[in-house]
């Protein structure tokens, strides 16, 4: 049976990655911590670090990749703009930039900050679901998650509450 106090651990697994917004990697360190000391007292801490830790990964990834689109990206929009020969004779190349060139960089600029803001308003809300979720005594999977660390198949287990709402 899953006691009050595992359940609130494993929801504080989740909301320890919101200390990214205070300390850098925080969104690492902290789930990591409470993970690692408290896993064997029960499944659901198991099952929460476990999430939590490969929600934070798939999203390192995402942003990568998108880092990985953006800047190559980016740099060829205005490098490709400058003739060859004018960078060879040291020539001033502000005068290669116009309106129709700015266009593009400026639309994939605001493209990649959409994207960005999505990615992390989409990680806020999910973290403060799974910490309501796993509160309650439910095993949240995060969606979009390359599972990294293997969860086990753990079922939650019914308390007599969740049993007398049924």
């Amino acid at each position: 049976m899953t006691t009050s106090n595992q359940k609130t651990t494993g929801a504080l697994t989740h909301l320890s990655a919101l200390s990214q917004y205070f300390i850098p990697f925080g969104n690492f360190i902290f789930p990591i911590i409470i993970w690692s000391s408290a896993k064997k007292e029960g499944d659901i801490i198991d099952h929460s670090g476990k999430q939590c830790i490969n929600f934070q990964l798939s999203l390192l990834l995402y942003s990568l990749i998108l880092a990985m689109i953006a800047i190559p990206t980016f740099i060829y929009s205005v490098v490709g703009n400058i003739p060859f020969e004018a960078i060879l004779n040291e020539e001033n190349v502000e005068q290669y930039f116009n309106i129709d060139n700015i266009t593009g960089i400026l639309a994939l600029g605001i493209t990649i900050i959409f994207l960005f803001s999505v990615l992390k308003i989409a990680e806020f809300v999910l973290i403060i679901y799974a910490s309501v979720k796993t509160a309650n005594g439910e095993f949240y999977r995060y969606p979009f998650t390359i599972n990294f660390l293997k969860t086990n198949n753990v079922q939650p287990e019914l308390d007599l509450a969740t049993e007398a709402k049924s």
